[in-house]
Formats: structure tokens, sequence, C-alpha cells
């Protein structure tokens, strides 16, 4: 930081695990570093004050350079005169707000005038010093994009991160390790067992995503400190604090049950899990050994100073020590439980719900206190909650801060899938889960609870089956016809889920899926097309309101996170509406949700079918708090702290509607996600979002797909190739592309289609055609929309496949869903004039 006066201090110096080559935000990143001399950080530090000084920069700046192991040769990477990724990281990692202080330094306050907030005795111009160590993981979207390429490189590939603090490396990596939510608890990922050391080895040098694990099993494996710092150029440091881990699983495998070995297991950071695989006991028996002995963390504050000065900051790690800094009031207290790492399907849209959360609990005079684990986040902004605990989102680091802060009850439907998937260990071990219960939950993910919920209410729903044996899936599509929708339960962002045309295809996903634990059922449901409709309710137990019902326009069988949502409805039929309006009462109603529901249904031959229901937060409630003015978030917690919605003066039912039309347009990273198939299905791909508002609904569509990026043509050349099935709706689509002016091409088999319209098209050759085919017109930017919609028979590498790819790396518009190149057409159609023959293909005569 630096103000106008030249004052500047260093905020924070981290070190990236990753040796150079790996893109900073896709390293693991520790703070402070650990492996510099002083002489080495005195040297780097000196260098970043000269370049802050030199370019005059007033406020924060962010310098990364690369060192020479073996020298004091040293190299000037880059300079983000901005705030910048890691400044997020910097500011959770020291307690130091650096945006809050440039901003006060670019209204020309100084570093010496300004207060440090979380001391409120110090001044901003002090250093902040650590007594504990932060460890950054990024967080990578490969569980969804099984065939994307994730060999780590230049090119930053996350799509979040998580943060750990603990009081020595080995604890705060594990703990970071975790809160991924990958392999759950544990250090460990079965999967990699299999593979020998050769194979292993390969993905040393070749470093992906998951290379953390695969170092520790090439280390379970016998591989030596030195041949992996020989593959990898990862310093030794950190490897031989990965061994002392690895090291620490056979000592607890050989001294089952040591009081002491436990003891110093947990100060290393090993979860109740980790040690439970190496006992070869159960997971509750270590909690209880521990319990038993008093073996529990206690709570130490972050506070910019090592604790130099005295600090009031209400932000918390946990640690096997013995002065315990947390104090616990005699409040009325609620635990919110975040949603961790941002990831495709579950993103910032639950930090936003967390947040209100919080601030309806502090309205209502609860102490309200948050856990979470990504400094991305403002719920993990200390000033937000009453306290803030940095920690995994874990049963077993959730239950530490139930037992000391001992709440009134812990809520789980604001942090997505992460936290419900916890809401069954919190109630086994007595918590008490406040809103929607457990059994409302289980009701809504559990299949065979939810169609006899469904059945008792007579609602209809798409005919459907589970199975928990691959070879009963076939049995099972047969019976109910393809095209068949198939996913795993307990899942959110559509996880693995697909639609399959035949029994062909109907192996390759299982072929495919195979490495998922089955724990829970996979579902096999009747896919049926139509419109696709998505109500977000709040409900007190009794009263039932529905701020608002959306449309997609992408008919059912794109996820509804990848969908255009518009608000309110425009094709569905009064009546149509007012059934998913009882329907949501209904069923809001049986299960005695308190909070939030999230429904969606599938208008097919003009019968409202279900399918699916999740008891909590969705990621369209910013959406729809935003455009109807109700902070929904800010509702439901009232609704689960026991307040009713008539008594705040709603009345049940579906609340008025604006004569404003806004929609929801989905954001992707296809550009940065190399060998991801961009075309659009049941399996969320989409990592942000942007909002558009209007009067028409064209003008609220060009407003919001020109904010989340996409550039809509007005002159210029289409591309079409299409499936036969879409043949029909292509043609209608082009013929109108031809009206407003565009030039068509096509390749042959949709050409000839389109001739027999009367269209006229250039017919261009396939993909490795001699002359003008359908990747050298992309190339040379000879057209400006690509319509593709071929089917990739869900094989890697495919025509359509290379096609897209060739289309996103080209910045071009690359529509695989008709009912979008539809809107889209609207959009250009209500900004420009269209050409039309006056009379029809008949000659005038005078």
């Amino acid at each position: 930081m630096r103000d106008k006066n030249d004052q500047a201090i260093v905020v924070c110096n981290m070190e990236n695990i990753d040796p150079v080559g790996i893109h900073t935000g896709d390293s693991i990143v520790v703070a402070p570093s650990q492996t510099l001399s002083d002489r080495e950080y005195q040297m780097l530090r000196s260098a970043s004050l000269k370049i802050i000084r030199a370019l005059k920069i007033e406020g924060g700046c962010n310098v990364q350079l690369a060192l020479d192991a073996d020298s004091f040769q040293y190299y000037i990477i880059e300079v983000n005169p901005r705030v910048s990724r890691s400044s997020a990281l910097a500011s959770k990692a020291t307690g130091y707000p650096i945006a809050k202080i440039a901003a006060k330094i670019a209204i020309g306050m100084t570093l010496d005038e300004i207060m440090n907030p979380i001391t409120g005795t110090t001044y901003a111009m002090y250093e902040p010093a650590l007594d504990y160590v932060v460890t950054k993981f990024p967080r990578f979207p490969f569980d969804k994009f099984v065939l994307g390429n994730r060999q780590l490189g230049t090119q930053m590939k996350a799509t979040g991160e998580v943060m750990a603090i603990g009081r020595n490396f080995e604890e705060s990596m594990l703990k970071g390790i975790r809160s991924l939510d990958i392999s759950g608890e544990d250090f460990y990922l079965p999967k990699l067992t299999e593979n020998t050391i050769e194979e292993l080895t390969e993905r040393l040098v070749k470093p992906d995503d998951e290379r953390i694990y695969v170092l520790a099993e090439v280390m379970r494996k016998g591989m030596t400190v030195e041949q992996i710092h020989e593959l990898t150029k990862i310093d030794r440091f950190f490897l031989n604090k990965l061994k002392k881990i690895i090291d620490f699983e056979t000592k607890l495998a050989e001294n089952r049950g040591d009081l002491e070995i436990l003891k110093e297991a947990k100060w290393l950071g090993l979860s109740d899990t980790q040690i439970a695989r190496a006992w070869g006991s159960e997971v509750d028996t270590v909690y209880q050994t521990r319990k038993d002995n008093g073996l529990l963390p206690v709570y130490k504050m972050v506070d910019t100073c090592a604790a130099e000065f005295e600090s009031e900051t209400p932000y918390f790690y946990s640690a096997y020590e013995e002065e315990n800094e947390s104090v616990v009031t005699d409040r009325k207290k609620v635990i919110v439980i975040g949603s961790g790492p941002i990831r495709i399907g579950q993103g910032i849209e639950f930090d936003y719900a967390t947040v209100h959360s919080v601030l309806a609990l502090k309205e209502a005079g609860y102490e309200a206190i948050i856990m979470n684990s990504n400094p991305e986040t403002v719920s993990t902004d200390f000033s937000v909650s009453d306290k803030l605990y940095f920690e995994p989102l874990t049963l077993e680091d959730v239950m530490h801060v139930v037992e000391l802060e001992k709440p009134e009850g812990v809520i789980v439907q604001f942090g997505g899938q992460t936290a419900i998937n916890l809401a069954e260990g919190l109630e086994r071990r007595g918590v008490q889960i406040l809103g929607t219960s457990l059994e409302a939950i289980d009701t809504a993910e559990n299949r065979d609870k939810f169609e006899q919920l469904l059945q008792e209410l007579n609602i209809p729903q798409p005919k459907g089956k589970s199975v928990r044996k691959l070879d009963q899936a076939k049995e099972a599509a047969e019976s109910i016809g393809y095209p068949v929708l198939v996913r795993p339960s307990y899942v959110i962002g559509g996880s693995q889920m697909e639609i399959v045309y035949s029994e062909e295809e109907l192996e390759n996903y299982l072929a495919k899926t195979n490495h998922i634990q089955h724990k829970h059922p996979v579902l096999i449901d009747k896919y049926l097309t139509g419109i696709e409709v998505e109500v977000d309710a709040i409900s007190d137990g009794e009263t039932t309101i529905i701020p608002g019902v959306m449309e997609h326009i992408e008919r059912a069988g794109v996820h509804s996170g990848d969908s255009i949502a518009v608000y309110p409805t425009q094709r569905l039929s009064a009546e149509i509406k007012q059934k998913c309006v009882d329907i949501t009462i209904k069923i809001a109603e049986k299960l005695g949700v308190k909070g939030l529901i999230n429904i969606q249904f599938v208008v097919h031959n003009n019968e409202v079918y279900v399918l699916e229901v999740n008891p909590r937060a969705s990621r369209t409630i910013p959406f729809l708090s935003k455009i109807t003015g109700v902070t929904m978030a800010n509702l439901a917690t009232r609704c689960i702290i026991g307040q009713s919605l008539q008594e705040m003066g709603y009345q049940r039912g579906l609340l008025p509607e604006p004569k404003t039309v806004s929609v929801k347009v989905p954001v992707f990273s296809f550009e940065k996600l190399r060998s991801v198939d961009t075309m659009l299905g049941p399996e969320m791909k989409s990592t942000g979002e942007a909002i558009g508002r209007d009067r028409t609904l064209e003008k609220a569509l060009y407003k919001g797909l020109t904010a989340s990026g996409l550039k809509i043509p007005m002159e210029g050349a289409v591309l079409i190739t299409v499936a036969d099935k879409d043949k029909q709706e292509a043609g209608e689509i082009a013929k109108r592309f031809f009206e407003l002016g565009f030039h068509l091409y096509a390749t042959e088999g949709t050409a000839e289609y389109l001739q027999g319209l009367e269209l006229p098209v250039t017919t261009v050759g396939k993909i490795d055609a001699e002359g003008k085919n359908v990747l050298s017109i992309i190339e040379k930017g000879e057209v400006q929309v690509v319509v593709n919609s071929l089917t990739s028979g869900k094989k890697p590498r495919s025509d359509g496949f290379r096609i897209r790819r060739e289309a996103v790396e080209h910045g071009i518009a690359c529509l695989t869903s008709l009912d979008t190149a539809e809107a889209i057409v609207n959009v250009i159609d209500s900004t420009t004039f269209t050409a039309r023959p006056a009379v029809s293909g008949k000659a005038v005569v005078l």
C-alpha cells in the first residue's frame, strides 16, 4: 500500500507452493512465505516497495516475483496496479482490509491517519504480523467437465478458492484440503490407489488439478522427497511437511487408540476421518474418544498484530492449544453455514443469501455466527456477522463450533448443497436444524419418498425409476422409453446429468460415471420437452408466498442455471401459471417448509409436471430479490426463527407482478476451459450471470445478452449446421436471418433443406474438406453467428464439438439451443428493419 506522502508498507507476502509456470490463481499459496531466508525476503520486499513508489501508485498494488532457488537472482513477473485476486486473500489472511484502506487513500487520506479497523488502537501504517499460517487452495470445475483438459499451465482454470488458517503449515494445509469438498473429510482419493507409480509419475511431471493427492499417493507408494523434488521442482520444505503427514498415517496405524499419538495427530491437523482410516475404526468412535478425553480445539483470533496489541475482532480459527480467545456470550445465538468454495452450480448467489440471513438475525436481536471457508465472499468479512469462524465446512469442524457456542440451532438452507449435506450428520449428533426439517429435506432429495409425496398430492411428474445397480438401468430405461434423463441424487448443478437417446449412449454414460461412489441411487426419468418454469417461494409452515414465477427461454433439458430466465412469464396462460402456484403451495405446506423452497416444472402438452424440488435457497434468489424488491433471504430467515408472514403483512399466493420485463442471462467461461464442449444440456456449465430489464422482452434481452459478454451482430453472415430432428425449426430461424439481411452458410444436409425452402444458401464443406469449409469461414471471420445443434453422440472430438470450440475461441456467438437462437433473432429484429417481397413470388402486372 502507498499513499500520497510516499509512505508505503507491505501488507502480506505469499509464496506459491507450485513453481513458476502454473498460473498463480491455480497454485496452492501459503502466507507468510515459508522458504525465504531473511536476506531473500528483505531483497524482494525492497524491490516491491521501489516499484510501487516508482509507479506513484496511490492505493494497493500486487507485485509477483520469481526467485531462483539456487542463487539470489530474481525476476519481476508482473505488477497489477489495482486490487487483484490475491488482495481478497491477503485481506482475509492478515485481517488488514486492503480495499477499504485503498478507498480512503484514493480520497486523499494517508496511512498514518487511517485507523486499523481490526485493532481499533493502531494505525494503517503498521505492517501486519501473523502468528499463524494461511493456505489457499484453488477449486477447479473438472468434477463437472470430466472430459476437459485438466493440465495446469499459464492459463487460469480454477473457478473458486478456499483458505485455511492453522498454527502450523501441516494443519493449515489439511484444513484447506478438507474445505475443497472433493475428498470429504479425508486427504485421500481412493481412485488413485489403482494407478501404478509410472502413471502417477507422469501426472507429477504434467501437473493437474489433483496434484496434491497425487503427491500424497506417490509418497504412500514409497517415492522419496528427493525424487519428487527432481520431477516437480516443488521446494523440499513443502515436500518434507507433506511426508510428515503421510508418515504419521503409518504411525497412527501402528498405535491404534493411543491418546498421545491422537493428540499429536490433531495438532498436525489430521481429521477424525483420516485417523479413523488409519485406525480402521468408525469416525464417530474417534470423535467420542476425543470428547471423553477433552481433546477439543480452542479458537484463536485473527488480529493483524500477532497478539501484540489488544484487539476486538470477532474473527477466529481453530487450533489444538491451551488458551481459547473466543469469548462465548450468553445471548441467543444462531450459526449460519456458508457454501464453501465457488464452483459451477454453487456460486456467489449463496453468499448473497448467507449475508442477508445474517443481517436478518442481527435485526431480530440474535447473535449471528457465520462459518465459511471462502476468502472471496462477503460472508467471510468479519464486519458482517457478530462472529466469524473461518473453518472448513465439514461435520467435525462445524460440531466443534456448535459445542463451544451452544447456539439455539444451525441454519443450513443458505449454503447450497454443501450445507444441506451436513444436515443429517448434525441432527445425528443432536444439533437443532432450524427451518425446514431434515425429514422434509430428505423427502425432496430421496426419489421414492418424493414420488410418494407427489402421488399423495395427486401432482403429475415425468415417469421415472431409481436404480442402485447399473444392470437395472437398462431395464428401467427400456420400460420408461427413450429419451431419458439420467442423474445421481443429492447433487447440485445437474452434476453428471445427461439426456440419453439410446441404449448405446446409456452404456457410454454408465462407463464414464462408474467411478462415482453410489451411496445414493441413480435416477432415470422420461425426458419431456416443453417450457420449463421455475418458482421460488417462502413459507413459514402455514402461509406460503411466491415472489415470482419465471419461465426459461430454452426448453426443458437445458439446465436451469444455463438457461435464460424471464420474469414475469411471457408465454404461459393464466391457468397454467395458477397451476404452478397451487402446486408450489401444496408441496411447501405438505413438507412443512420453513424458509425457502425452489420448484422446477415442465409444461408439456398443456399439463404441468414437477421436475424437482429443492428445500433450500436456489441460485435465482438474488435475481428475484433484486427485481421484485422482496429480500427473500431476509424474509426466509425471519420465518425460520418463528415469525409469521401474515404478521409481516403478506398474503398467501403470488405477489403482484411489475410492468417491466427482466431476464437473467448466464455467463460462460468456455474460452478459459479448453476441450470443454459448449453444447448446453442438463449438466450446468455457466460460471456467472447478468441481468437485463426493460419494458419489452427484446430490449431486456438485448441488455442482458450484451452484459453477459455476447456480441449481438446487426449484420453479416450466419452458419447453420443442425441435427436432422432440428431442421424444420432451424428453417424458420434461417428464413428470419435472411429477411434481416444476413448471408446464410450451411453444411450440405442443412443447406439442401434450406434450399428446399427457397432460401439462398452458400454450401460449405465439412471440417476437413478442401476450399471453403466450416472451420475456415469461422477462422477468417466470415460469419458472425453460429447455430449448431449437432448431437455429439457423447463422443469427444466430434465435428459438432470442433465447430463449437472454434467459434468460442474466435469470440463468435455460438448458439447450441434453437430457443436461444430464436430469442436473438427477435432481439435483432426489434432493432432493425426486415426486407420481405411485397407480393410473394408473382410478377407485378402494370
